[in-house]
């Protein structure tokens, strides 16, 4: 897989335009070289690689902690691994340029989350089939107004969208029937931001895609769903219309057999079916699992924490965030077992059976340990630990973006107090667009440090109350703690 920007890719289609010419002379000359010409297709398989557009963001195209990642991603790779070539793609800064680029700056297709009829350059394209739906859901904060039950509600409110999106098509369709609807377009932001937004308070309302709001929202508890807008829209790819239908009739066989094999609904469970479950935050939750379940696994927690030299209930605390400490846990992106590790990461760290408690504890130990020693050795602890979850959760490299976009606000890098804050900058398109790593979904490994913070300072109060309900012994061999209470 190769990432090309747009400017990279126009260059390379220069070339490619020049050679074109070339051989419409050839065939102008010699017309009897038309019957042996060669289909869309078979040009995309000679030259060895298929040109993807599409966007970076959570629901598209993204780095991971294992690299690339994102549901259009996964998607595209598939395909160009069943027309035998590689995908390469090409990350194009805002929706409204998709069809734009398609039509004028080149690309093969455009995996991005699109609908039929969407865009004025819809007609001047083609698309495959259909192989997601997804509704136009309006989006309020709670407490923050009242929710709107009809469109006429959303009159008089900060109302925004993104510029090139379905939604600026149905908001103008429904304006001549409800005259006083407003809204501002932005075409500099993602959907994961404009969420955001409304969390915040900076705009009351949004229309979002339920696939990009079901991938958030666990994020943002506060948000809700006021209504849904308009009918369910399939999202397609699409492609520029060539002489010939063999591209149609590839996406066609490949959309085929990935629904009859079972894997296209694999791909959306992975992506979307339980995000919404999820909530780790809830400290009953996590005060009754201390009770049903870490009794089993405390021991292991010991072993492997002594083994690696961190403190056990920091261990502990990470494995109740992964897993909420369910040893079969799986995620919707793979993950699997208490500690919840990539396939990768458990054959690094020769864990055999990432279901096997033991096994599982003692390599997201060694994972850690091995992640907290890549971390600058000038940043102090126990900042230097929160910097490690983070890096565990969003890939080291992410982070350092983050602290050097901190330090070019004047932050201190060094410190996570300021990197926290900058980290949710990774998700908006004027920051991540200078990164090495690029875009990141920021937001989440600030969460996830917060949450483990909170559950770690939680044993560790909890064993402090139990050892002075003790009669007094021998002092413990424990590691202290990290820091004090948040």
């Amino acid at each position: 897989m190769v990432e090309l920007t747009p400017f990279a890719h126009r260059i390379q289609l220069i070339s490619g335009v020049l050679a074109g010419l070339a051989v419409i002379t050839i065939l102008i000359i010699s017309p009897g070289l038309d019957k042996n010409a060669l289909t869309s297709l078979e040009k995309i398989q000679r030259r060895g690689h298929i040109d993807v557009l599409t966007l970076n963001s959570a629901t598209t195209y993204y780095q991971d902690v294992d690299g690339p990642n994102g549901f259009e991603y996964q998607l595209a790779t598939w395909f160009a691994d069943s027309i035998g070539v590689e995908a390469r793609f090409v990350t194009v800064p805002s929706f409204a340029e998709l069809y734009t680029e398609l039509l004028f700056g080149g690309g093969d297709l455009v995996a991005a989350g699109l609908s039929q009829g969407e865009s004025e350059y819809s007609r001047s394209v083609a698309y495959g089939p259909r192989y997601y739906e997804v509704m136009n859901q309006v989006l309020y904060r709670k407490f923050r107004a009242d929710r709107p039950r009809e469109i006429d509600d959303l009159v008089g409110g900060r109302l925004k969208v993104i510029a090139g999106t379905a939604h600026v098509k149905l908001l103008r369709e429904l304006q001549p029937v409800h005259p006083d609807l407003a809204w501002i377009e932005a075409d500099d932001i993602g959907a994961e931001e404009l969420i955001e937004q409304v969390d915040t308070g900076e705009v009351d309302y949004a229309i979002v895609d339920s696939h990009d709001l079901a991938l958030q929202r666990r994020y943002f508890p506060e948000l809700r769903i006021a209504f849904e807008l308009g009918e369910p829209r399939q999202l397609r790819w699409a492609f520029n219309q060539g002489p010939d239908d063999s591209i149609a009739r590839a996406l066609d066989e490949f959309f085929t057999q990935i629904d009859d094999d079972g894997r296209l609904d694999q791909l959306v469970h992975r992506h979307y079916s339980h995000v919404a479950r999820f909530n780790y935050s809830d400290i009953r939750t996590f005060t009754r699992r201390i009770e049903t379940h870490l009794p089993r696994y405390e021991a292991l927690f010991r072993k492997a924490a002594d083994e690696v030299g961190i403190d056990w209930r920091l261990l502990a605390s990470i494995g109740y965030q992964e897993s909420l400490w369910n040893a079969r846990a799986r995620s919707p992106t793979g993950v699997r077992g208490l500690m919840m590790l990539t396939l990768s990461t458990a054959k690094q760290m020769k864990v055999k059976n990432r279901l096997d408690p033991a096994q599982s504890i003692r390599g997201g130990a060694r994972y850690f340990a091995r992640v907290h020693k890549r971390v600058s050795k000038q940043i102090p602890e126990p900042d230097r630990t929160w910097f490690a979850l983070a890096a565990y959760n969003v890939g080291l490299g992410h982070v350092e973006d983050a602290r050097i976009i901190t330090e070019q606000r004047g932050g201190d890098p060094d410190r996570w107090i300021d990197v926290r804050e900058n980290l949710p900058l990774l998700a908006r398109k004027k920051w991540y667009k200078q990164t090495k790593y690029g875009y990141a979904r920021g937001w989440e490994p600030v969460k996830y440090v917060g949450n483990i913070r909170q559950y770690y300072d939680y044993l560790v109060g909890l064993e402090s109350k139990e050892l002075r309900a003790l009669p007094p012994r021998r002092p413990r061999r424990d590691i202290p703690p990290l820091a004090p209470s948040l």
